[in-house]
Protein backbone atom coordinates (compact mmCIF):
# COMPACT_ATOMS: atom_id res chain seq x y z
CA UNK A 1 0.00 0.00 0.00
CA UNK A 2 1.34 3.45 -0.90
CA UNK A 3 1.84 5.78 2.02
CA UNK A 4 0.16 9.18 2.04
CA UNK A 5 3.01 11.69 1.87
CA UNK A 6 3.89 13.47 5.08
CA UNK A 7 2.97 17.14 4.95
CA UNK A 8 3.39 19.88 7.53
CA UNK A 9 0.34 21.31 9.24
CA UNK A 10 -1.10 24.45 7.67
CA UNK A 11 -1.49 25.91 11.16
CA UNK A 12 2.09 25.33 12.24
CA UNK A 13 4.31 28.33 12.91
CA UNK A 14 7.14 28.94 12.56
CA UNK A 15 7.63 27.13 9.22
CA UNK A 16 9.65 23.92 9.16
CA UNK A 17 13.37 24.42 8.77
CA UNK A 18 15.96 22.04 7.39
CA UNK A 19 19.69 21.92 8.18
CA UNK A 20 22.03 19.59 6.28
CA UNK A 21 25.65 19.12 7.33
CA UNK A 22 27.75 17.59 4.55
CA UNK A 23 30.89 15.56 5.03
CA UNK A 24 33.29 14.28 2.37
CA UNK A 25 33.26 14.53 -1.39
CA UNK A 26 31.54 16.70 -4.00
CA UNK A 27 29.05 13.91 -4.65
CA UNK A 28 27.82 14.34 -1.10
CA UNK A 29 27.44 18.08 -1.77
CA UNK A 30 25.28 17.25 -4.79
CA UNK A 31 23.27 14.71 -2.77
CA UNK A 32 22.67 17.25 0.00
CA UNK A 33 21.33 19.75 -2.51
CA UNK A 34 18.98 17.11 -3.91
CA UNK A 35 17.78 16.15 -0.42
CA UNK A 36 16.76 19.77 0.09
CA UNK A 37 14.95 19.62 -3.27
CA UNK A 38 13.11 16.43 -2.26
CA UNK A 39 11.99 17.96 1.04
CA UNK A 40 11.01 21.39 -0.30
CA UNK A 41 7.53 20.25 -1.45
CA UNK A 42 6.92 19.14 2.15
CA UNK A 43 7.36 22.71 3.35
CA UNK A 44 10.98 22.58 4.47
CA UNK A 45 13.14 25.66 3.93
CA UNK A 46 16.87 25.50 4.61
CA UNK A 47 18.56 27.19 7.55
CA UNK A 48 22.22 27.75 8.34
CA UNK A 49 22.34 26.24 11.83
CA UNK A 50 21.18 23.06 13.52
CA UNK A 51 19.91 25.10 16.46
CA UNK A 52 17.22 26.66 14.24
CA UNK A 53 16.25 23.44 12.49
CA UNK A 54 13.28 21.15 12.86
CA UNK A 55 14.94 18.52 10.68
CA UNK A 56 18.70 17.92 10.79
CA UNK A 57 20.46 15.64 8.29
CA UNK A 58 24.09 14.58 8.56
CA UNK A 59 25.20 13.52 5.09
CA UNK A 60 28.17 11.35 5.91
CA UNK A 61 31.41 10.03 4.43
CA UNK A 62 32.90 6.62 5.25
CA UNK A 63 36.26 6.94 3.49
CA UNK A 64 38.23 7.89 6.61
CA UNK A 65 37.91 6.43 10.12
CA UNK A 66 38.00 9.88 11.73
CA UNK A 67 35.20 11.07 9.44
CA UNK A 68 32.89 8.38 10.80
CA UNK A 69 33.81 9.18 14.41
CA UNK A 70 33.14 12.88 13.79
CA UNK A 71 29.59 11.91 12.85
CA UNK A 72 29.01 10.16 16.17
CA UNK A 73 30.48 13.14 18.01
CA UNK A 74 28.11 15.48 16.14
CA UNK A 75 25.18 13.18 16.93
CA UNK A 76 25.97 13.56 20.62
CA UNK A 77 25.70 17.34 20.29
CA UNK A 78 22.47 17.05 18.30
CA UNK A 79 20.97 14.80 20.93
CA UNK A 80 21.49 17.58 23.47
CA UNK A 81 19.75 20.04 21.13
CA UNK A 82 16.91 17.60 20.62
CA UNK A 83 16.47 17.07 24.35
CA UNK A 84 16.52 20.83 24.95
CA UNK A 85 13.89 21.29 22.23
CA UNK A 86 11.68 18.74 23.97
CA UNK A 87 12.06 20.52 27.32
CA UNK A 88 11.33 23.93 25.81
CA UNK A 89 8.60 23.14 23.34
CA UNK A 90 7.35 26.70 22.95
CA UNK A 91 8.98 29.77 21.45
CA UNK A 92 9.39 33.13 23.16
CA UNK A 93 6.04 34.16 21.69
CA UNK A 94 4.31 31.12 23.13
CA UNK A 95 4.06 29.34 19.79
CA UNK A 96 4.46 25.57 19.89
CA UNK A 97 7.67 24.21 18.34
CA UNK A 98 7.94 20.81 16.73
CA UNK A 99 10.37 18.24 18.05
CA UNK A 100 13.69 17.96 16.26
CA UNK A 101 14.03 15.14 13.73
CA UNK A 102 17.54 13.76 13.20
CA UNK A 103 18.58 11.75 10.15
CA UNK A 104 21.90 10.23 9.14
CA UNK A 105 22.42 9.91 5.38
CA UNK A 106 25.30 8.98 3.09
CA UNK A 107 27.93 6.28 3.21
CA UNK A 108 28.20 5.83 6.99
CA UNK A 109 24.45 5.36 7.01
CA UNK A 110 24.74 2.71 4.30
CA UNK A 111 27.52 0.84 6.10
CA UNK A 112 26.43 1.19 9.72
CA UNK A 113 22.67 1.78 9.71
CA UNK A 114 21.71 -0.62 12.50
CA UNK A 115 24.78 0.37 14.53
CA UNK A 116 23.83 4.06 14.29
CA UNK A 117 20.34 3.35 15.59
CA UNK A 118 21.75 1.25 18.43
CA UNK A 119 24.58 3.62 19.35
CA UNK A 120 22.59 6.85 19.14
CA UNK A 121 18.85 6.45 19.94
CA UNK A 122 18.24 10.13 19.15
CA UNK A 123 18.52 9.30 15.43
CA UNK A 124 15.08 8.99 13.84
CA UNK A 125 15.97 8.05 10.24
CA UNK A 126 18.93 6.42 8.51
CA UNK A 127 19.11 6.59 4.72
CA UNK A 128 21.86 5.49 2.32
CA UNK A 129 23.17 7.46 -0.68
CA UNK A 130 20.96 5.60 -3.17
CA UNK A 131 17.78 5.92 -1.10
CA UNK A 132 17.46 9.54 0.01
CA UNK A 133 14.58 10.07 -2.40
CA UNK A 134 12.64 7.95 0.14
CA UNK A 135 12.94 10.64 2.82
CA UNK A 136 9.30 11.80 2.47
CA UNK A 137 8.07 8.23 2.88
CA UNK A 138 10.41 7.57 5.81
CA UNK A 139 9.14 10.74 7.48
CA UNK A 140 5.58 9.49 7.03
CA UNK A 141 6.39 6.13 8.58
CA UNK A 142 8.20 7.77 11.47
CA UNK A 143 5.32 10.19 12.11
CA UNK A 144 2.92 7.25 12.27
CA UNK A 145 5.25 5.36 14.60
CA UNK A 146 5.36 2.35 12.35
CA UNK A 147 7.38 0.79 9.60
CA UNK A 148 11.03 0.88 8.62
CA UNK A 149 13.16 3.93 9.43
CA UNK A 150 16.18 2.75 7.49
CA UNK A 151 16.47 3.19 3.73
CA UNK A 152 19.48 1.40 2.28
CA UNK A 153 18.53 0.41 -1.26
CA UNK A 154 21.10 0.13 -4.06
CA UNK A 155 18.78 1.53 -6.71
CA UNK A 156 20.26 4.59 -8.45
CA UNK A 157 17.72 4.30 -11.28
CA UNK A 158 14.84 4.71 -8.80
CA UNK A 159 16.64 7.58 -7.08
CA UNK A 160 17.23 9.64 -10.20
CA UNK A 161 13.73 8.85 -11.51
CA UNK A 162 12.41 10.40 -8.29
CA UNK A 163 14.56 13.51 -8.70
CA UNK A 164 13.18 14.64 -12.05
CA UNK A 165 11.63 18.04 -12.69
CA UNK A 166 8.22 16.36 -13.09
CA UNK A 167 8.44 14.82 -9.62
CA UNK A 168 9.95 17.57 -7.45
CA UNK A 169 10.38 20.62 -9.68
CA UNK A 170 13.55 22.38 -10.75
CA UNK A 171 16.82 22.10 -8.86
CA UNK A 172 17.69 24.88 -6.49
CA UNK A 173 20.67 26.94 -7.65
CA UNK A 174 22.91 29.02 -5.38
CA UNK A 175 25.26 30.60 -7.90
CA UNK A 176 26.79 30.34 -11.37
CA UNK A 177 28.46 26.96 -10.67
CA UNK A 178 26.84 23.61 -9.93
CA UNK A 179 27.65 19.94 -9.45
CA UNK A 180 25.93 17.36 -11.65
CA UNK A 181 26.20 13.67 -10.80
CA UNK A 182 26.40 11.55 -13.96
CA UNK A 183 27.90 8.31 -12.64
CA UNK A 184 27.79 6.46 -9.33
CA UNK A 185 29.41 3.43 -7.79
CA UNK A 186 32.70 1.66 -8.35
CA UNK A 187 33.79 -1.69 -9.77
CA UNK A 188 37.51 -1.18 -9.15
CA UNK A 189 37.69 -2.65 -5.62
CA UNK A 190 40.88 -0.95 -4.49
CA UNK A 191 41.91 -2.87 -1.41
CA UNK A 192 41.72 0.18 0.89
CA UNK A 193 38.36 1.57 -0.25
CA UNK A 194 34.80 1.12 1.03
CA UNK A 195 33.08 2.85 -1.91
CA UNK A 196 32.04 -0.35 -3.76
CA UNK A 197 30.31 -1.48 -0.56
CA UNK A 198 28.59 1.81 0.25
CA UNK A 199 27.79 3.16 -3.24
CA UNK A 200 27.36 -0.11 -5.15
CA UNK A 201 28.38 -1.06 -8.67
CA UNK A 202 29.17 1.44 -11.42
CA UNK A 203 26.06 2.91 -13.00
CA UNK A 204 25.68 5.83 -15.41
CA UNK A 205 22.70 8.12 -15.96
CA UNK A 206 21.24 8.23 -19.48
CA UNK A 207 22.54 11.05 -21.67
CA UNK A 208 19.08 12.58 -22.08
CA UNK A 209 18.60 12.84 -18.31
CA UNK A 210 21.98 14.52 -17.83
CA UNK A 211 21.35 17.00 -20.64
CA UNK A 212 17.89 17.83 -19.30
CA UNK A 213 19.27 18.65 -15.86
CA UNK A 214 22.14 20.65 -17.37
CA UNK A 215 19.68 22.72 -19.45
CA UNK A 216 17.66 23.49 -16.32
CA UNK A 217 20.83 24.66 -14.59
CA UNK A 218 21.87 26.81 -17.56
CA UNK A 219 18.38 28.35 -17.71
CA UNK A 220 18.81 29.38 -14.06
CA UNK A 221 22.12 31.13 -14.72
CA UNK A 222 24.66 28.37 -14.14
CA UNK A 223 27.73 28.96 -16.31
CA UNK A 224 29.95 26.09 -15.11
CA UNK A 225 29.09 22.51 -14.21
CA UNK A 226 31.29 19.86 -12.66
CA UNK A 227 30.33 16.34 -13.68
CA UNK A 228 30.60 13.97 -10.73
CA UNK A 229 31.15 10.27 -10.31
CA UNK A 230 33.13 7.86 -8.19
CA UNK A 231 34.77 6.93 -11.52
CA UNK A 232 33.33 9.66 -13.68
CA UNK A 233 35.48 8.85 -16.71
CA UNK A 234 33.95 5.35 -16.73
CA UNK A 235 30.69 7.04 -17.76
CA UNK A 236 28.74 4.93 -20.28
CA UNK A 237 25.20 6.30 -20.09
CA UNK A 238 22.67 5.29 -22.72
CA UNK A 239 22.30 7.52 -25.77
CA UNK A 240 19.08 8.06 -27.72
CA UNK A 241 19.87 5.10 -30.00
CA UNK A 242 20.32 2.80 -27.00
CA UNK A 243 24.09 2.60 -27.37
CA UNK A 244 26.48 3.57 -24.56
CA UNK A 245 28.02 7.02 -24.63
CA UNK A 246 31.41 8.07 -23.32
CA UNK A 247 32.29 10.98 -21.08
CA UNK A 248 33.91 12.70 -24.05
CA UNK A 249 30.73 12.49 -26.16
CA UNK A 250 28.70 13.70 -23.19
CA UNK A 251 31.03 16.69 -22.79
CA UNK A 252 30.66 17.57 -26.47
CA UNK A 253 26.86 17.49 -26.12
CA UNK A 254 26.93 19.61 -22.96
CA UNK A 255 29.12 22.19 -24.68
CA UNK A 256 26.27 22.83 -27.14
CA UNK A 257 23.89 24.02 -24.39
CA UNK A 258 23.42 27.81 -24.63
CA UNK A 259 24.82 29.68 -21.63
CA UNK A 260 26.93 26.77 -20.39
CA UNK A 261 30.51 27.96 -20.79
CA UNK A 262 32.60 25.68 -18.61
CA UNK A 263 32.73 21.92 -17.99
CA UNK A 264 34.80 20.04 -15.43
CA UNK A 265 34.70 16.45 -14.19
CA UNK A 266 35.90 14.52 -11.14
CA UNK A 267 36.94 11.95 -9.89
CA UNK A 268 38.78 9.98 -12.57
CA UNK A 269 40.62 6.66 -12.62
CA UNK A 270 43.75 6.24 -14.77
CA UNK A 271 42.36 3.04 -16.30
CA UNK A 272 39.37 4.94 -17.71
CA UNK A 273 41.23 7.78 -19.46
CA UNK A 274 40.06 6.87 -22.97
CA UNK A 275 41.54 8.16 -26.21
CA UNK A 276 38.49 10.27 -27.01
CA UNK A 277 38.49 11.85 -23.55
CA UNK A 278 42.15 12.80 -23.87
CA UNK A 279 41.42 14.24 -27.32
CA UNK A 280 38.45 16.20 -25.96
CA UNK A 281 40.79 18.19 -23.72
CA UNK A 282 42.40 19.60 -26.83
CA UNK A 283 39.19 19.98 -28.85
CA UNK A 284 36.68 21.50 -26.40
CA UNK A 285 37.26 25.07 -25.27
CA UNK A 286 34.54 24.55 -22.66
CA UNK A 287 36.42 21.64 -21.07
CA UNK A 288 38.58 23.36 -18.49
CA UNK A 289 42.35 22.70 -18.39
CA UNK A 290 42.29 20.92 -15.04
CA UNK A 291 42.36 17.17 -14.40
CA UNK A 292 42.03 15.34 -11.10
CA UNK A 293 43.68 11.96 -11.70
CA UNK A 294 44.42 10.07 -8.47
CA UNK A 295 47.39 7.72 -8.40
CA UNK A 296 47.61 7.01 -4.62
CA UNK A 297 51.24 5.79 -4.66
CA UNK A 298 54.33 6.01 -6.82
CA UNK A 299 55.48 2.49 -5.97
CA UNK A 300 54.53 -0.36 -8.31
CA UNK A 301 54.69 -2.79 -5.38
CA UNK A 302 52.24 -0.73 -3.33
CA UNK A 303 50.00 -0.11 -6.33
CA UNK A 304 49.69 -3.89 -6.75
CA UNK A 305 48.86 -4.27 -3.06
CA UNK A 306 46.24 -1.53 -3.45
CA UNK A 307 44.75 -3.44 -6.43
CA UNK A 308 44.98 -0.30 -8.54
CA UNK A 309 45.51 -2.32 -11.76
CA UNK A 310 47.98 0.20 -13.18
CA UNK A 311 51.62 1.01 -12.59
CA UNK A 312 53.63 4.20 -12.34
CA UNK A 313 54.79 4.05 -15.97
CA UNK A 314 51.21 3.83 -17.25
CA UNK A 315 50.42 6.90 -15.15
CA UNK A 316 53.41 8.79 -16.58
CA UNK A 317 52.36 7.82 -20.10
CA UNK A 318 48.83 9.09 -19.51
CA UNK A 319 50.10 12.41 -18.19
CA UNK A 320 52.31 12.81 -21.26
CA UNK A 321 49.38 12.11 -23.61
CA UNK A 322 47.04 14.52 -21.80
CA UNK A 323 49.67 17.26 -21.83
CA UNK A 324 50.29 16.69 -25.52
CA UNK A 325 46.57 17.24 -26.15
CA UNK A 326 46.29 20.23 -23.80
CA UNK A 327 49.71 21.71 -22.96
CA UNK A 328 48.43 24.10 -20.29
CA UNK A 329 46.51 21.48 -18.31
CA UNK A 330 46.94 21.48 -14.53
CA UNK A 331 47.09 18.19 -12.62
CA UNK A 332 45.56 17.29 -9.29
CA UNK A 333 45.93 13.98 -7.50
CA UNK A 334 45.23 11.82 -4.44
CA UNK A 335 47.92 10.14 -2.34
CA UNK A 336 47.88 7.67 0.52
CA UNK A 337 50.99 7.26 2.67
CA UNK A 338 51.61 4.53 5.21
CA UNK A 339 49.77 1.81 3.32
CA UNK A 340 50.50 -1.61 4.91
CA UNK A 341 53.96 -2.75 3.94
CA UNK A 342 55.11 0.62 2.58
CA UNK A 343 58.87 0.96 3.01
CA UNK A 344 61.08 4.02 2.87
CA UNK A 345 61.97 3.02 -0.70
CA UNK A 346 58.28 2.78 -1.65
CA UNK A 347 57.63 6.22 -0.19
CA UNK A 348 60.59 7.67 -2.07
CA UNK A 349 59.02 6.34 -5.28
CA UNK A 350 55.92 8.39 -4.45
CA UNK A 351 58.02 11.50 -3.87
CA UNK A 352 59.81 10.85 -7.17
CA UNK A 353 56.49 10.58 -9.01
CA UNK A 354 55.29 13.87 -7.52
CA UNK A 355 58.52 15.62 -8.52
CA UNK A 356 58.30 14.28 -12.08
CA UNK A 357 54.60 15.07 -12.63
CA UNK A 358 54.34 18.45 -10.88
CA UNK A 359 50.92 19.04 -9.33
CA UNK A 360 48.90 22.24 -9.12
CA UNK A 361 46.95 20.79 -6.18
CA UNK A 362 46.54 17.46 -4.43
CA UNK A 363 44.90 15.63 -1.54
CA UNK A 364 47.08 13.47 0.69
CA UNK A 365 46.21 11.25 3.63
CA UNK A 366 47.62 8.74 6.07
CA UNK A 367 46.29 5.25 5.42
CA UNK A 368 43.21 4.52 7.51
CA UNK A 369 42.03 0.88 7.75
CA UNK A 370 38.35 0.54 6.94
CA UNK A 371 36.50 -2.51 8.29
CA UNK A 372 35.58 -5.03 5.62
CA UNK A 373 38.24 -3.95 3.12
CA UNK A 374 41.05 -6.38 2.16
CA UNK A 375 43.79 -3.98 3.27
CA UNK A 376 42.43 -3.85 6.82
CA UNK A 377 43.57 -7.43 7.42
CA UNK A 378 47.04 -7.03 5.93
CA UNK A 379 50.09 -7.40 8.12
CA UNK A 380 53.02 -5.00 8.18
CA UNK A 381 50.97 -2.01 9.29
CA UNK A 382 53.15 1.10 9.19
CA UNK A 383 53.64 2.77 12.59
CA UNK A 384 51.59 5.93 12.91
CA UNK A 385 54.63 8.07 13.70
CA UNK A 386 56.38 6.90 10.54
CA UNK A 387 53.29 7.47 8.40
CA UNK A 388 52.83 10.92 9.88
CA UNK A 389 56.43 11.89 9.12
CA UNK A 390 56.01 10.72 5.52
CA UNK A 391 52.76 12.64 5.18
CA UNK A 392 54.40 15.85 6.36
CA UNK A 393 57.22 15.42 3.86
CA UNK A 394 54.81 14.72 0.99
CA UNK A 395 52.58 17.64 1.86
CA UNK A 396 55.54 20.01 2.04
CA UNK A 397 56.47 19.01 -1.52
CA UNK A 398 52.90 19.27 -2.79
CA UNK A 399 52.37 22.65 -1.14
CA UNK A 400 55.61 23.94 -2.67
CA UNK A 401 54.43 22.83 -6.11
CA UNK A 402 51.02 24.43 -5.63
CA UNK A 403 52.58 27.70 -4.44
CA UNK A 404 54.94 27.76 -7.42
CA UNK A 405 52.09 27.05 -9.86
CA UNK A 406 50.04 29.93 -8.45
CA UNK A 407 53.03 32.30 -8.34
CA UNK A 408 53.72 31.62 -12.03
CA UNK A 409 50.31 33.11 -12.90
CA UNK A 410 51.45 36.63 -11.97
CA UNK A 411 51.42 38.96 -14.96
CA UNK A 412 49.12 36.75 -17.06
CA UNK A 413 45.53 37.45 -18.05
CA UNK A 414 42.79 34.86 -17.78
CA UNK A 415 39.03 34.52 -17.80
CA UNK A 416 37.52 34.37 -14.31
CA UNK A 417 33.98 33.25 -13.50
CA UNK A 418 32.86 35.36 -10.57
CA UNK A 419 30.88 33.28 -8.08
CA UNK A 420 30.29 35.35 -4.94
CA UNK A 421 31.13 38.52 -3.10
CA UNK A 422 34.19 38.70 -0.88
CA UNK A 423 34.57 39.92 2.67
CA UNK A 424 36.18 43.23 1.78
CA UNK A 425 33.83 45.87 0.43
CA UNK A 426 33.12 45.39 -3.26
CA UNK A 427 35.49 42.43 -3.60
CA UNK A 428 34.37 39.45 -5.68
CA UNK A 429 35.71 35.90 -5.68
CA UNK A 430 35.82 33.79 -8.80
CA UNK A 431 37.45 30.73 -10.32
CA UNK A 432 40.21 30.58 -12.89
CA UNK A 433 40.19 27.95 -15.65
CA UNK A 434 42.60 26.02 -13.39
CA UNK A 435 40.16 26.07 -10.44
CA UNK A 436 42.12 28.59 -8.40
CA UNK A 437 40.23 31.03 -6.24
CA UNK A 438 40.72 34.57 -7.64
CA UNK A 439 40.10 37.69 -5.53
CA UNK A 440 39.38 40.95 -7.35
CA UNK A 441 38.44 44.34 -5.87
CA UNK A 442 35.48 46.41 -7.14
CA UNK A 443 33.99 43.45 -9.00
CA UNK A 444 30.92 42.55 -6.93
CA UNK A 445 28.68 43.74 -9.77
CA UNK A 446 30.06 40.97 -11.98
CA UNK A 447 28.79 37.91 -10.09
CA UNK A 448 27.74 35.25 -12.61
CA UNK A 449 29.86 36.68 -15.43
CA UNK A 450 33.09 35.49 -17.01
CA UNK A 451 35.48 38.44 -17.16
CA UNK A 452 39.11 38.94 -18.21
CA UNK A 453 41.38 39.55 -15.23
CA UNK A 454 45.08 40.32 -14.95
CA UNK A 455 46.77 38.39 -12.14
CA UNK A 456 48.90 40.59 -9.90
CA UNK A 457 50.31 37.84 -7.69
CA UNK A 458 49.67 34.27 -6.59
CA UNK A 459 49.48 32.85 -3.08
CA UNK A 460 49.51 29.24 -1.94
CA UNK A 461 45.72 28.93 -2.05
CA UNK A 462 44.53 31.80 -4.23
CA UNK A 463 45.32 34.50 -6.80
CA UNK A 464 44.95 38.27 -6.57
CA UNK A 465 43.86 40.02 -9.75
CA UNK A 466 42.54 43.25 -11.20
CA UNK A 467 39.89 43.94 -13.80
CA UNK A 468 40.95 44.88 -17.31
CA UNK A 469 37.39 45.71 -18.32
CA UNK A 470 33.86 44.52 -17.56
CA UNK A 471 33.28 42.61 -20.78
CA UNK A 472 33.42 38.84 -21.13
CA UNK A 473 35.86 37.55 -23.72
CA UNK A 474 36.89 34.04 -24.70
CA UNK A 475 40.12 32.80 -23.16
CA UNK A 476 42.64 32.54 -26.00
CA UNK A 477 45.96 32.67 -24.16
CA UNK A 478 46.46 29.05 -23.20
CA UNK A 479 49.90 28.87 -24.86
CA UNK A 480 51.43 31.59 -22.73
CA UNK A 481 50.99 29.46 -19.58
CA UNK A 482 52.67 26.33 -20.90
CA UNK A 483 55.05 25.11 -18.24
CA UNK A 484 53.71 27.53 -15.65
Amino acid sequence: MTETPFTPSDEQTPPRRLFIKTYGCQMNVYDSERMADVLRPLGYATTDTAEDADFVILNTCHIREKAAEKVYSELGRLRELKDARARNSTTATGTSRTSMIIAVAGCVAQAEGEEIMRRQPAVDIVVGPQAYHQLPELLTRMARARGERIGADFAPVDKFDALTFEKIGARSVNGPTAFLTVQEGCDKFCSFCVVPYTRGAEWSRPVAAVLAEARQLADKGVREITLLGQNVNAYDGEEADGKPSTLARLAHALAEIPGLSRIRYTTSHPNDMSDDLIAAHGELEALMPWLHLPVQSGSDRILRAMNRKHGRQKYFDLIDRVRAARPDIALSGDFIVGFPGETDADFEQTMDLVRRVGYASAFSFMYSPRPGTPAASLGSQVPAAVARERLHALQALLWAQQTAFNAAMAGHTMDVLFEKTGRNGAQAIGRSPWLQSVHVEDADHLIGRIVTVEIEHGRQNSLKGRLLHDGATPFKQRDQLIGA
